[in-house]
């Protein structure tokens, strides 16, 4: 121990190596002392390869201090989030290390206080560190506590685990030990303030801060001090730095841990990859290996002015499917990002399969356009499926204490477990591919969100299919463009159908975030594209630009009776949808080519994928003459297929080329975003008109030439979508029942009515696209219809109205506030209206979906994971199931909807032997017996669910 002398600490109280921070997984205990030292010489070098230069400076201006003295006082701040472990229900956590201080007449503790249940150590870090700053005299008087730059920094550090905690209120803050028994009285109170006082003697903070920081910085400097934690709590960073026998912790031995730490730290965070990548080069030719076209091109003459003129700010990019959008965003945010100084980008797509095919075009964009480092990762629930320790992709847990094992307790490992490998540490990546709710999850009030908005707060954040997302996701997407305004970060959102109306509330949004109020007024032009500054002033109009691929949609309008669930071996009907697809198809299976029939739902799917089967049986006979694709296949099987089908209807290469055999693809919505498929014809059930337009944007989207067309679809200038309309011919037209809330009633009335004029002289891509779908909006549309239907639209659109009003209104009580709104209290990060459950936030992205695996029980009693029964279902063990077990298992998890799974418990879980790794969470097993047609079947609640070929059902 040491007596403290010109030091500056008072009275004769010595530092007590005693205290432990670390202890699990360690030869020995490590000191409180020697864990805040090195979670600061690890916050220093994040300080110096993380931020940019702008952020620092931002940082160093907000407290009044110059950058170096910012840099010191942060990274000191950084050390003192463990300092709530010098209280006695922390120390108690190891009984033997707590007996000898326990015993020790030096430390006085309220009655009982090491017992105290629901004692957090972060939260004893917030409720000490108010005084402690404030004795060193940092600003802390009034009643306004959250207005203090004390109470601030306290809270900030409180927060390193995730959560904020309240404001403390004048009298908690002045009598802490009496409102909070757990931080003990006199001795504990000493040694917090011996620690922190050795801490900022040896960190050189002395430098006193004149103010505090704003929301967006206050959140970047919280989301470092948990890197910090992190990475310095690795037993493989802690284990060479243990001291040996005789450490007591004087200056001269404080000084040489300090020292020590700040020569390891570099490596430490060298090794987790979070340095800067740099945008190297602004230049069209260095980024693509060919020549832009109209749009791009566009981009490339005037973007850069506007930059320099206006700063880094927001794009826009409307243009069809298939117009070269992605390279047209990647060419505008290397431009933003070298002008602000990213340290890389995040590009969001809406689902994990439209991620997995982005991953590659992003990495051959990095290895042209980037220097620096390029850690590149894929980002959703499914990711970590992909190879172990490639740059794309974060390691399986093996729960074998591996590379990335942290000395904690049982909740700190696990946490940043979350981070070392999984989707926590995904985001503060130099580069991520990944689904739009990696992000959207950053403005939740989910634990570490603050982590997320870090990882997205120096990048550029591209966004494909804007259009694509419900009110609730808008809404969340316009709170996150909020933050991402104020955070100085440069966005890029992408759209093949964008409504005038959502175009201005995303670009408000954005400038909003920066504090310019007035609305932008903005004018999306289609195609082309528009940019947004941070700076005040007006939004420069849209620039419109000519497509290299114009042409003219042919519609064939087809006014159907719904009789798509009959039996495949039924009749057809007169009129019926059924009659109308086999009329639609019979080029492909006479003269080949392929074909696209997207269908409303999973069940509607599989029945038309049967019923093709059995009316075109050469073709269903022949290898891929009828595919189908949704999303209920388990996982492996799923990506396997997809797989299949970019290799069949993908992106051609070089000629020459001839007409491909005859195939049909069923599937769902899932084909409608980002996949590049290319079909000679494209069927669609009736889909409001944004989405038939995107499903469109896969008809002819390639030039194959006159040989490489079957002579029914010879016109490559002149795709053609048939549209197959259950409302068309209706007296009372409502969609089938089938459909349920997949689409709204209104909105599929208002597309087939202009379907109808569409019919006539067809749609020109991209001339009418923006026109016909802000029209299929506007309120005036009614206007035109006669009395009845008037009357029916106008109720239908007051109940769109309202539920996205409510669903808008769910998304704002759910979310946390906008930064302006913060105002000095980070708990708003955290706090939850009531009612407002973890469960809710993290399921509600994904709606109501449940996660199944199948067990198959073989004759000879055994179950198996596969139906063939080769491969044993794993016992798992103390440790869980091995990476590779781990791995197989979630091939095999399929979604479904939640409805089939409720009801019954029997199998709601997987093995406790499997482990808690999250992608085992909530699964629920299906033990399966084999039915007499082939298919596997099990009871479940009130459902009977099957497998097959067509994936899983239920009855």
């Amino acid at each position: 121990m040491l007596k403290l002398d010109e030091a500056g600490a008072s009275g004769d109280c010595v530092l007590d190596v005693r205290l432990w921070g670390k202890e699990s997984g360690l030869s020995q205990p490590y000191p409180v002392v020697c864990h805040l030292l090195d979670t600061s010489a690890v916050f220093e070098v994040l300080w110096d390869v993380v931020l940019s230069d702008e952020t620092k400076a931002a940082i160093a201006d907000a407290l009044g201090l110059s950058v170096a003295e910012a840099r010191s006082v942060v990274s000191f701040w950084a050390g003192l989030h463990d300092i709530g472990k010098i209280t006695p229900p922390f120390q108690a956590q190891v009984p033997f290390l707590y007996k000898p201080i326990r015993e020790d007449p030096a430390y006085v503790s309220a009655l009982s206080a090491e017992d105290e249940k629901g004692f957090r150590h972060e939260i004893a870090s917030h409720w000490s560190l108010y005084e402690l700053f404030t004795k060193a005299g940092y600003s802390g008087s009034g009643r306004l506590l959250h207005r203090s730059m004390s109470h601030q920094i306290a809270q900030l550090l409180g927060g390193h685990h995730g959560v904020f905690g309240a404001v403390l209120k004048a009298k908690e803050a002045a009598r802490a030990s009496d409102y909070n028994p757990g931080l003990g009285r006199s001795g504990w109170a000493e040694q917090r303030q011996v620690h922190f006082d050795e801490l900022r003697r040896a960190t050189g903070a002395s430098a006193i801060p004149r103010g505090g920081l704003p929301a967006g910085l206050a959140v970047v400097v919280a989301g470092l001090v948990v890197v910090a934690d992190w990475l310095a709590s690795q037993t493989s960073a802690i284990g060479p730095r243990v001291p040996g026998p005789g450490w007591s912790g004087t200056a001269a031995e404080v000084d040489g841990h300090w020292q020590a730490a700040k020569q390891a730290a570099p490596e430490v965070v060298r090794a987790a990859r979070l340095g800067r990548a740099s945008f190297s080069t602004g230049e069209f030719g260095a980024m693509f290996p060919f020549a832009p076209n109209s749009l791009q091109q566009d981009l490339v003459e005037h973007l850069p002015a506007l930059v320099q003129e206006h700063g880094p700010g927001l794009v826009l990019v409307t243009a069809p499917t298939g117009d070269g959008k992605t390279e047209a965003a990647l060419f505008a945010a290397s431009l933003l990002g070298r002008a602000v100084g990213a340290r890389g980008l995040y590009f969001a797509l809406p689902t994990m399969g439209t991620a997995d095919a982005m991953l590659p075009r992003v990495a051959a964009f990095a290895g042209r356009a980037l220097s620096g480092e390029r850690a590149l990762m894929l980002l959703h629930s499914m990711a970590w499926l992909s190879s172990p320790g490639s740059d794309n992709c974060a390691d399986v847990p093996d729960g074998q204490g591996g590379v990335g094992a942290v000395s904690a307790g049982r909740e700190t490992a696990v946490e940043a477990d979350g981070w070392l490998r999984g989707a926590k540490r995904g985001l503060l990546a130099p580069l991520g591919v990944g689904t739009i709710d990696q992000a959207l999850s950053a403005v939740l009030p989910l634990r570490y969100n603050v982590l997320r908005l870090l990882g997205l707060s120096d990048k550029v954040f591209v966004v494909d299919e804007a259009h694509a997302y419900g009110p609730w996701m808008h809404q969340l997407l316009v709170r996150l463009l909020e933050w991402l305004g104020e955070m100085r970060a440069p966005v890029v959102l992408l759209s093949a159908t964008l409504t005038g109306r959502t175009a201005g509330s995303l670009v408000d949004a954005y400038r909003r975030g920066a504090g310019i109020r007035e609305p932008s007024h903005v004018v999306p032009r289609y195609p082309g594209w528009l940019f947004a500054s941070r700076a005040p002033g007006v939004v420069p109009p849209a620039r419109g630009t000519q497509s290299n691929r114009a042409r003219t949609l042919t519609v064939t309008h087809r006014p159907v009776v719904w009789d798509a669930s009959d039996p495949a071996d039924a009749p057809t009907r007169e009129g019926g949808r059924r009659a109308a697809l086999r009329e639609a198809l019979a080029p492909v299976a006479a003269e080949g080519g392929t074909a696209l029939v997207c269908c409303t739902t999973v069940g509607e799917a599989q029945q038309t994928y049967r019923d093709v089967c059995a009316a075109f049986p050469q073709l269903a006979a022949s290898p891929g003459g009828v595919r189908l694709l949704h999303s209920r296949y388990p996982a492996g099987e799923r990506a396997k297929i997809t797989a299949q089908c970019e290799a069949a209807y993908g992106k051609p290469g070089g000629g020459p080329f001839s007409v491909r055999p005859g195939s049909v693809l069923v599937a769902t919505q899932v084909v409608e975003q980002s996949l590049d498929f290319d079909f000679d014809l494209v069927v669609s059930d009736l889909a409001p008109l944004a989405q038939l337009l995107q499903r469109a944007g896969r008809g002819r989207r390639h030039q194959r030439g006159s040989l490489g067309r079957p002579g029914w679809a010879a016109a490559e200038n002149e795709p053609e979508l048939v549209v197959l309309d259950p409302l068309a011919d209706s007296e009372k037209p409502a969609p089938p029942r089938s459909w349920g809330t997949v689409y709204d009633a209104g909105l599929l009335l208002r597309t087939s009515r202009t379907l109808r004029e569409c019919a006539r002289s067809g749609i020109a891509v991209p001339g009418d696209v923006q026109r016909l779908v802000d029209e299929v909006y506007e309120e005036e549309f009614v206007d035109r219809l006669e009395a009845a239907a008037h009357e029916e639209l106008v109720r239908l659109d007051q109940e769109r109205m309202a539920g996205e009003a409510a669903e808008r209104h769910l998304a704002a009580w759910t979310s946390i506030c906008s930064p302006a709104d913060v105002k000095g209290d980070l708990s708003k990060l955290s706090a939850r209206e009531a009612g407002v459950t973890q469960e809710l936030l993290t399921t509600r992205l994904g709606a109501d979906t449940g996660r199944v695996l199948c067990l198959y029980e073989q004759t000879d009693g055994t179950t198996t994971l596969d139906p063939q029964g080769k491969v044993d279902v794993p016992g798992g063990g103390r440790h869980g199931l091995r990476a590779a077990e781990l791995a197989d298992v979630a091939r095999r998890v399929a979604p479904v909807p939640g409805r089939w799974l409720r009801g019954d418990a029997s199998d709601a879980a997987a093995s406790q032997k499997w482990g808690t790794h999250p992608s085992l969470r909530d699964l629920v097993l299906l033990r399966m017996s084999p039915a007499a047609d082939g298919r596997w079947t099990c009871n479940h609640g009130r459902y009977t669910i099957s497998i097959s070929d067509v994936g899983l059902e239920a009855q």
